[in-house]
């Protein structure tokens, strides 16, 4: 016969009470828009945070990431590893997460990768889970927990620094902090030290990704709409949300 699963039982009521004390946040002004609509009560508000946010990529982001000269590969090889080690700390949370959302055999994955990038990776600087082993990452956040926990999308919002997001994002990115089993383990100064990286990380993705962002912020007739749209198609297709394909080159103004 088998025994009951007394984490399994503190997940499952973790998932009920959760919710219930989190729903009421969202009560006010924070349902979800119809598929393919946009939800921005808040568009002039973000509009000055998206004014600033592009100041400080033009400013400080983008020049940091940029590469030039006979020192490029070693600068890409370097923001590389950065890259590895910061996403490396990040599966700790990932696999909180797939638990919480009842996802087990996702945790198990991430779990998985992060033993094994962790000790034959030396911390996440290589990436023999992906090569060898199979496990890749199975991205995830306490955004789409609450996602399955059935709390709507709210509002749109555009962070400072932080970027675009939704009213359910935010409250899961201030979320994942708490929740981080490396933050909460890790003392100081290192602690520090894994959020430079995971910092580091989000820049390495920056410049991985750069011709698409400064056609995005720097070439769009409206970057602010241009990025709203691109997150809001991105997001809700992660999620399931909607059943059309994401395509990140698509013309907000083809219609």
């Amino acid at each position: 016969m088998r025994q009951a699963d007394p984490e399994g039982g503190n997940e499952m009521r973790a998932r009920h009470v959760l919710p219930a004390v989190l729903l009421p946040l969202f009560l006010a002004g924070c349902a979800s828009a119809p598929p393919g609509e946009v939800n921005d009560p808040y568009e002039a508000a973000n509009r000055r945070v998206h004014a600033f946010n592009k100041g400080f990529d033009s400013n400080v982001v983008k020049p940091l990431t940029s590469h030039g000269g006979d020192d490029e590969s070693n600068g890409e090889s370097a923001m590389l590893l950065v890259t590895n080690v910061g996403g490396n700390l990040a599966l700790p949370g990932k696999v909180v997460n797939g638990l919480l959302q009842g996802r087990p055999a996702r945790a198990a994955q991430n779990a998985g990768r992060f033993i094994v990038n962790t000790t034959l990776g030396l911390g996440g600087l290589h990436d023999p889970a992906g090569q060898e082993f199979g496990l890749n990452e199975v991205d995830t956040d306490f955004g789409e927990t609450l996602h399955v926990w059935g709390v709507p999308e709210g509002a749109y919002v555009e962070l400072p620094l932080l970027g675009p997001s939704t009213q359910r994002d935010a409250v899961g990115k201030v979320v994942d902090l708490v929740i981080d089993p490396v933050y909460n383990i890790a003392g100081e100064p290192e602690v520090y030290y894994a959020f430079g990286l995971r910092v580091g990380s989000k820049a390495g993705e920056r410049a991985r990704f750069g011709d698409t962002v400064d056609s995005v912020l720097y070439d769009s007739a409206d970057s602010y709409a241009q990025t709203r749209l691109l997150y809001l198609q991105h997001r809700r297709y992660e999620l399931g949300m909607e059943g059309e394909a994401y395509d990140p080159y698509e013309d907000p103004y083809a219609d």
